[in-house]
């Protein structure tokens, strides 16, 4: 999925936090492809249970804990930019999900939509979960409302976990961050840290109900029209599902420890099978509901009902 050329920015939606490395820098494994498979089985793509593995929690304060720089992106004003430079394509995908989101919770919940921060950082991070650095992908902080992604995870994503590297995959990430915010808004994302393990745990159920989430934004992005009244996205096409579809199975569960050479153990699992995680993005997709997207209350994660 592209951005229409003409799609124009809000301006100054995403954060960047120095830190580390400059970008484009490599990724640090922190011990090797182990360490950061263990990592990411724990934390890729946010779960609720971020300050436990980031470190102990700040209780107070900004998101800015040890006085970074922070900045804002620069040349990131309409759709051909975010076509063109990676940075620009999450600012302006936080855009995109902003207005869907901005009408469709309300319509469908009640609930006003918050914006999330969207921070992006490279090599490390101080946040009010903690410091985090590259290796554990990106993850979204509920202690601060913001989704932080160091963007040459997208080339890692690929590269290591053999998803497309087409736009919509890269999407599907932010996506899902910002489907974390939303359960984060509506009181469920605790669910994930009171039963955090296993195939129908709670933290399972809430990284499939960001899936759907991330499904939910598809459904609506190439309708969805900026301030001028121009949709952010161009019309889907099937490739474009194929990329998301890529990127979902690339991180499900039994994927991550088949790739790692050990046996798929399901009582560890944390996110979900690679089927069940493209199984809810597509509910979201097809369905564009909230409701379907109940994950806590589906009796058959390998069967979403809609």
């Amino acid at each position: 999925m592209t951005f229409n050329e003409n799609a124009r920015a809000s301006g100054n939606r995403v954060r960047v936090r120095s830190g580390g490395a400059g970008r484009g820098g490599k990724i640090a494994l922190g011990g090797g492809a182990g360490g950061i498979v263990i990592v990411l089985l724990a934390l890729l793509f946010g779960g609720g249970n971020a300050g436990d593995l980031l470190g102990a929690l700040d209780g107070g304060g900004a998101n800015n804990p040890s006085g970074e720089a922070v900045g804002t992106l620069e040349d990131c004003n309409t759709g051909a930019d975010a076509n063109a430079n990676i940075d620009c394509r999450v600012s302006m995908t936080a855009d995109s999900l902003d207005a869907v989101w901005g009408s469709q919770l309300r319509a469908q919940t009640g609930v006003d939509y918050i914006q999330p921060g969207v921070d992006l950082f490279t090599g490390s991070v101080s946040t009010k979960c903690g410091n985090a650095t590259s290796d554990v992908g990106p993850f979204y902080c509920p202690a601060d409302s913001t989704a932080y992604f160091d963007t040459s995870f997208f080339q890692l994503l690929t590269e290591r976990f053999g998803a497309n590297a087409g736009p919509l995959a890269q999407q599907y990430v932010v996506a899902h961050e910002v489907g974390h915010h939303i359960q984060n808004q509506l009181g469920d994302i605790r669910r994930a840290q009171q039963d955090p393990r296993g195939p129908e745990s709670g933290a399972v159920r809430t990284e499939l109900q960001a899936d759907c989430y991330a499904g939910l934004w598809a459904h609506y992005a190439s309708t969805t029209p900026d301030a001028a009244g121009t949709p952010f996205l161009k019309q889907l096409t099937d490739s474009d599902i194929a990329d998301a579809l890529s990127a979902a199975s690339a991180v499900g569960d039994d994927t991550i420890q088949s790739s790692a050479g050990g046996q798929v153990h399901p009582e560890s699992w944390t996110h979900g099978s690679s089927a069940q995680r493209q199984l809810w993005f597509l509910a979201g997709y097809n369905t564009g509901s909230v409701q379907v997207c109940d994950t806590y209350s589906a009796r058959d994660l390998d069967n979403p009902s809609y």
